[in-house]
């Protein structure tokens, strides 16, 4: 698809845009800078040499969270470092997305644009949408996030690095 301007060939302004957005998210996939999620962790991922013992997620895993159980563990090296500790998840309509994710950024005193500037300390992101782990009180619902307790939300945010694995399962064990 291309028309002639001035004697030359070219491809319509709209048609270089796509090209050049799709070359630059190919390029961010292909460097694992863009979060993308994969499909939840399956009854056969948990069972098996591949699965850190005691937790529903692979050995891959760096942080796993249990949706089902309301539950997240910390692992290194497909063993528990820290874990199971109380966790409270998104509510009807802003549920937790299951998945297979990776760290993107994190950020010790953040504070939500979206919901009027509350705060979020320890933000740890893992997922599309502004998910992240962070303090908070695990005794209601979230917006989608991952809430912990204070010491629990400190520890996650020292220990997990962006790039990590994030496994999210809202499978029973």
């Amino acid at each position: 698809m291309t028309r002639e301007v001035e004697g030359r060939r070219r491809r319509p302004r709209v048609m270089t845009v796509l090209a050049t957005v799709a070359a630059l998210v190919l390029a961010g996939l292909t460097a694992g800078m863009i979060g993308t999620a994969s499909a939840a962790p399956t009854e056969s991922d948990r069972s098996g040499p591949g699965r850190a013992e005691g937790t529903p997620c692979s050995a891959a895993a760096r942080a796993c969270v249990d949706l089902a159980n309301s539950t997240a563990w910390l692992i290194r090296d497909g063993r528990i470092e820290a874990g199971p500790v109380p966790a409270s998840f998104g509510k009807k309509g802003q549920r937790t997305p299951a998945g297979v994710f990776q760290v993107q950024w994190k950020n010790k005193d953040h504070r939500s644009a979206e919901f009027n500037n509350a705060p979020m300390p320890f933000a740890v992101f893992f997922a599309p949408g502004g998910i992240a782990f962070h303090e908070g009180n695990t005794e209601t619902e979230s917006a989608g996030c991952v809430r912990l307790s204070r010491a629990n939300a400190e520890r996650w945010f020292n220990s997990l690095q962006v790039g990590d694995r994030v496994e999210v399962t809202n499978i029973p064990q």
